[in-house]
């Protein structure tokens, strides 16, 4: 862990609001005024645009940075191709979708040395990165700082969720500092660099291969509440004057590849746009509940979703269970029993989820293809069947889901992972019969 990297976390400044044509610049008239593309940039700047979806898409979908950087992107060798690692990527054929219901232990502590990239580990997906449709699921482990070499992903967007350690991410675009309790986006395409403020950092990944992630329209929920769009930071300028070699690898098509610059390629002195990257505190979530009976669904707890063709059915959704009062009358609070059209994917940040006692973890997780049936195991039935219905607050766990329209196939490194939990099944085990005719 690095103290200077720390301390730049710490400091670290935001430009507020999702979705927002920012402009930043790190160094005063860096950036062109009146025209994105002059004949000669400020401060002898190449200009470049950075483009996160079609020129042609609505307006409201269009996502597009310029950047004013020391060389152009360009400027560099051939890539070549390098090693996937545990990394993988859609289609996921290794092995069939499976319908049984499954859940893993965090991922073993990786050998010393292993940073961001390396600990990458795929647990399965969804869908065709080649068609930019669909999801991947990543796990990671590290205990080093990523150094010399940079990674992009222009298969998709990438949403970190930290489980342990901090993380201070280098991008073209500036500095995000993101904790356990916060979530970190890369859009598509936008270099970085992870480096770990804390001993060894461990946490999941949504890469998502479709439309960008936006903010769920609310519906009769009105104009306020669920992740309020002020609640989201963008980097300012920051960039790197090095003029030693680089690691810059790219993942593409599901592989990776390699090429060694002769510079930094975080070069950008300034910037505007809205393909940028963010962070996202979810512990301010606004949680709209039920206040009189019933366990509302999930849905309500949308973060973040990737619309699909199809109204109301996401390519994934981002969905976090933050502290929240409970009330409802006469109301089995927990989540209850059920089978989703939609296929979840459900990790634990923190403390506990309140639908299962024992068996999930933090850095765990679970998968519940559709229609595989699931909800409270025996022991936390048995409790709130019998609870008092006061008011109560849930504030002892952060958990979250990437739930998605289509299976998610299992990866057959996570398939047959010794980490896998093997006799989950045994957590519905002894559900008595109660029925009186």
């Amino acid at each position: 862990m690095s103290e200077q990297a720390r301390k730049t976390a710490e400091a670290l400044e935001y430009l507020t609001g999702f979705g927002n044509e920012h402009s930043s610049e790190a160094v005063p008239g860096a950036l062109p005024v009146g025209r994105n593309s002059p004949q000669r940039s400020p401060l002898g700047l190449y200009a470049e645009q950075l483009s996160g979806s079609a020129f042609t898409e609505p307006r409201r979908h269009n996502c597009r940075s310029w950047l004013y950087r020391i060389r152009p992107s360009a400027a560099h060798p051939p890539f070549t191709r390098i090693d996937n690692g545990a990394l993988r990527s859609a289609p996921f054929t290794e092995a069939p979708a499976d319908p049984n219901r499954l859940r893993w232990n965090p991922l073993p502590d990786p050998a010393p040395g292993t940073d961001f990239l390396a600990g990458l580990w795929t647990l399965g997906g969804n869908g065709d990165a080649a068609q930019r449709a669909g999801m991947a699921i990543h796990l990671y482990a590290a205990n080093a700082s990523m150094t010399d070499r940079v990674f992009s992903d222009s298969d998709g967007e990438l949403l970190i969720v930290p489980e342990r350690g901090a993380l201070l991410l280098r991008t073209e675009l500036g500095l995000l500092a993101a904790r356990p309790g916060e979530v970190a986006l890369i859009p598509r395409g936008v270099r970085f660099r992870v480096e770990l403020l804390d001993d060894d950092a461990r946490g999941y990944v949504c890469e998502n291969y479709g439309r960008p992630f936006e903010l769920p329209d609310l519906g009769p929920i009105g104009a306020n509440g669920l992740a309020a769009a002020r609640d989201f930071r963008a980097p300012v300028a920051a960039y790197e004057d090095s003029e030693r070699p680089t690691e810059v690898v790219n993942k593409f098509c599901g592989n990776l590849w390699s090429a060694t610059y002769d510079h930094s390629p975080l070069d950008v002195v300034a910037w505007h746009g809205t393909h940028a990257p963010y962070v996202y505190d979810l512990r301010k979530f606004n949680v709209i509940g039920s206040i009189s009976y019933d366990h509302p669904d999930p849905s309500i707890f949308t973060v973040l979703t990737s619309p699909s063709d199809t109204a109301g059915l996401a390519g994934v959704d981002f969905v976090v269970f933050a502290p929240r009062w409970l009330v409802g009358e006469d109301t089995f609070r927990p989540p209850y029993f059920h089978r989703n059209v939609m296929s979840e994917y459900m990790g634990l940040i923190e403390g506990a989820y309140d639908a299962k006692a024992e068996g999930f973890v933090p850095g765990g997780g679970s998968l519940h293809n559709m229609m595989s049936a699931h909800g409270p195991d025996r022991e936390t039935f048995d409790k709130a069947s019998a609870a008092e219905l006061k008011p109560q607050k849930i504030d002892d766990g952060l958990a979250f889901m990437f739930e998605t329209r289509w299976p998610i196939t299992a990866t057959a490194q996570a398939a047959g992972a010794d980490h896998l939990q093997r006799a989950y099944d045994d957590v519905w085990q002894g559900l008595e019969r109660h029925f009186r005719a």
